[in-house]
């Protein structure tokens, strides 16, 4: 799943996703404070102008180049509050301690005997900040996904939830009914979400 599977997938139709931001962000977000989240994995970019238009500086990642040129037209409103970046999160990491919201929505990373991927990313979130993480539930996941890999291959988010430290408060760590249609061709009844709070 490297940037040319990405971008043929996103190329490959008008728009991929609905436009809609996700709901588990919507959620779990709306009553936290605005200042600088990173949305990692931003596609077509809902879940950043959502933020952006709540008054969030977002910096929106993805491998995609025909992604994140889709959602700059579409954020021309909030051009000033987004830093749109072509990368790869899991080679790149981001800043340290950088972020009052790290949103990792349905972002495929992949799992790895010293978590080194997954560290940066949780090392981008400030003291105080928010870690949050949606997922497919994993029941609703057939055993070989499209491109050849497992459910198994990636990160869910109730590992990750194991795998914080005394430096976290996990507030959120569940399973719960889609609040909105599953994706065309899928069955997704269920997301899994972790929030939580870096303490220092």
């Amino acid at each position: 799943m490297d940037a040319q599977f990405w971008d043929e997938r996103y190329g490959g139709r008008e728009r991929l996703f609905s436009g809609a931001p996700n709901g588990v962000l919507v959620a779990e977000a709306a009553d936290l404070a605005p200042g600088q989240a990173l949305d990692a994995g931003c596609g077509e970019g809902a879940d950043a102008l959502w933020l952006a238009r709540r008054g969030w500086l977002v910096t929106a990642v993805d491998v995609s180049g025909v992604a994140l040129r889709r959602a700059a037209v579409a954020g021309a409103d909030v051009a000033d509050r987004v830093a749109w970046q072509r990368g790869d999160l899991t080679a790149v990491p981001p800043p340290s301690r950088a972020f009052d919201l790290v949103s990792v929505q349905y972002f495929p990373l992949p799992r790895r005997a010293d978590h080194a991927g997954l560290r940066t990313l949780l090392a981008a979130v400030a003291p105080g900040g928010t870690l949050l993480v949606g997922s497919h539930d994993p029941a609703d996941l057939p055993e070989r996904l499209e491109h050849g890999t497992a459910p198994g291959d990636y990160y869910q988010p109730t590992e990750i939830a194991r795998l914080l430290g005394a430096d976290w408060r996990v507030l959120v760590d569940e399973s719960r009914p889609r609040n909105a249609p599953a994706p065309a061709g899928t069955h997704h009844t269920r997301d899994t979400v972790l929030r939580a709070r870096r303490l220092r």
